[in-house]
């Protein structure tokens, strides 16, 4: 008898929890509905809405009867296809040598590797003009030897140069991750009937290698066509993402056609989105058994020959580093190879005259991080242990913004809560400061729930039922056995969270309020308007630069090889 009441109780408490549960995904999916969905909604509703109401085609009839909406349109697809096909290019090499092989320097390699995404492109951008520009270091040497120049960074040439130098590490973590989970006796099954090197490459690894790379080449594209400050930095306005961002800022919150361009941003995310995972199922990638590859050993010419092929890529690529440290001591540099004057006035603008930029960075990004992490634990918790209707629902909402440009939730944003007024501050949502830590909270959610989703399948259920059997309901044993075990996926994806909401501009730039009120990325804007304070704003880049350096390693560290997990879609 008192055996028997050892066993309900636990069933009793599981009973009382699955409504606790039913409590949770109901007040995740209302918050996620609230600040993603429904924002979004928004913004196609007006855009395929005439004055009373109605549906109607005729809005996007203009668009295309537009000149420069059609330029835009192409120019968005034909930048954003190139980036992919660069990126894959600097990014399938290095991946192949870190996954395949060992040899001195490979940390070195690896840490290198994901510096472009230290810098914010937008950064890259001006740092790239300065030594690829029309009067930058190579064609003042070219000008002078050979009475020549090159336009590395004109027009649309340098938005795809500048995003390709940026954006290829999604493509080599995810690339990584993929080719170290191949079972490695199909690739020696394989050369045992004669297969080998680049024809094995073709015909096996990279058809198995496909779900990672193309998890990396979407969020390329995607991160491409949804980049803003690149364009605006470099003055080429004739992309869609520019374009939205004029619309709504210049002429207004009742133009039309800004939505309309919003949502020709949402067509293509979501269709680029939809073509990746349909072309994935017409295939199966799984393997029933999983042997590790055998890391072989570069040594002698061959090491040579890989060093020199990396010290190519990477010294292209962290181009935009060196000419930021650069700009960032000088007080001068125009027409000139370097500096002609050198000065430590820029850190103290940003460090002692204006420090409300990094405050202010810190506090969104690290409240941003928190609720990340509250709200991604808890997702992932529901996604694969509970049983609860709408889960699936959940999963889509909580990924959506993967494929929904910055531009587009901004826009949503000050469409709905410009008239919702916010406790404490005396006015709409819009005017206070936490609209962007919301903003950063929802851009950055699929991170953090991807990185606790990928930390939470690695702990056995039959540790959470130990404990429930003991006595425990759902909830002590979420908190005593589960979160201490996941705490690294957890943590490494609030730093994830953090990393990437510390360059974020796309957003910011439309929602920031005032400017005492603006973080770093949007303080590097204003001070590259003007050629007079780009040393003010690169060294403001450079304290983005340390601090998503800090988080990076922090998450390597935490996350280790499983990094570019968080990164998967």
């Amino acid at each position: 008898m008192q055996a028997a009441r050892v066993v309900l109780l636990p069933a009793r408490a599981r009973e009382r929890t699955d409504w606790w549960q039913y409590g949770v995904m109901a007040l995740l999916l209302v918050v996620l509905t609230s600040f993603i969905l429904y924002p979004v909604l928004r913004v196609l509703w007006i855009a395929l809405s005439d004055d009373q109401g109605n549906l109607t085609a005729l809005h996007f009839l203009n668009f295309f009867r537009r000149p420069l909406f059609r330029e835009s349109l192409w120019n968005s697809l034909w930048s954003g296809f190139p980036v992919v096909l660069f990126s894959a290019m600097l990014a399938l090499p290095l991946a192949y040598l870190l996954a395949r092989y060992e040899f001195r320097g490979k940390l070195l390699l690896q840490t290198a590797a994901t510096l472009p995404l230290v810098v914010p492109p937008f950064v890259g951008a001006v740092a790239l003009q300065l030594i690829l520009g029309r009067s930058g270091m190579v064609n003042l040497v070219l000008m002078d030897w050979f009475d020549t120049s090159i336009p590395f960074m004109e027009g649309l040439t340098g938005v795809v140069l500048v995003q390709t130098l940026h954006f290829f590490p999604f493509i080599l973590l995810n690339t990584v991750v993929s080719l170290s989970n191949i079972d490695a006796s199909l690739e020696e099954a394989a050369q045992n009937l004669g297969c080998r090197g680049l024809r094995l490459f073709r015909r096996v690894t990279l058809p198995l290698m496909l779900p990672g790379f193309i998890a990396g080449a979407l969020l390329t594209f995607i991160r491409a066509i949804d980049d803003l400050g690149t364009p605006l930095m470099l003055n080429y306005k004739n992309l869609l993402a520019p374009q939205a961002y004029l619309r709504i800022t210049t002429i207004g919150m009742d133009d039309v056609d800004g939505y309309v361009v919003c949502m020709a941003l949402v067509t293509l995310s979501l269709a680029s989105l939809l073509a990746a995972r349909k072309y994935l199922s017409l295939a199966e990638y799984a393997t029933v058994q999983r042997s590790a590859p055998i890391a072989h050993k570069l040594q002698g010419k061959t090491l040579a020959l890989a060093w020199l092929a990396i010290v190519a890529i990477l010294g292209v690529s962290l181009l935009p580093h060196i000419g930021i440290l650069i700009l960032s001591f000088s007080k001068v540099w125009s027409f000139t190879l370097l500096p002609t004057t050198y000065t430590l006035s820029n850190y103290d603008e940003i460090l002692f005259r204006v420090p409300h930029f990094v405050l202010n960075t810190l506090l969104y990004t690290l409240l941003a991080a928190g609720l990340d992490i509250v709200l991604g634990a808890a997702i992932a918790y529901l996604l694969l242990r509970s049983r609860v209707a709408g889960k699936n629902l959940l999963d889509a909402i909580a990924t959506m913004p993967l494929a929904i440009p910055g531009v587009v939730l901004a826009v949503g944003y000050l469409r709905v809560f410009h008239g919702w007024d916010f406790p404490g501050a005396g006015g709409p949502l819009t005017s206070s400061w936490f609209i962007l830590v919301i903003a950063y909270t929802m851009r950055r959610l699929p991170y953090t729930v991807r990185a606790c989703y990928a930390a939470l399948q690695q702990v056995h259920i039959s540790l959470e039922e130990s404990a429930q059997n003991l006595g425990a309901n759902r909830m002590r044993t979420f908190m005593r056995i589960t979160l201490p075990m996941i705490a690294g996926g957890v943590v490494a994806g609030g730093l994830i969270a953090f990393v990437t909401s510390c360059v974020e501009l796309a957003s910011t730039i439309m929602l920031v309020p005032r400017i005492e009120l603006g973080p770093i990325s949007y303080g590097i804007y204003l001070y590259m308007q003007s050629p007079l304070g780009r040393g003010a704003g690169a060294a403001l880049g450079v304290v983005a630069i340390l601090l998503v350096s800090l988080g990076t390693y922090l998450t390597h560290r935490i996350f280790g090889g499983r990094a570019g997990s968080a990164f998967r879609i």
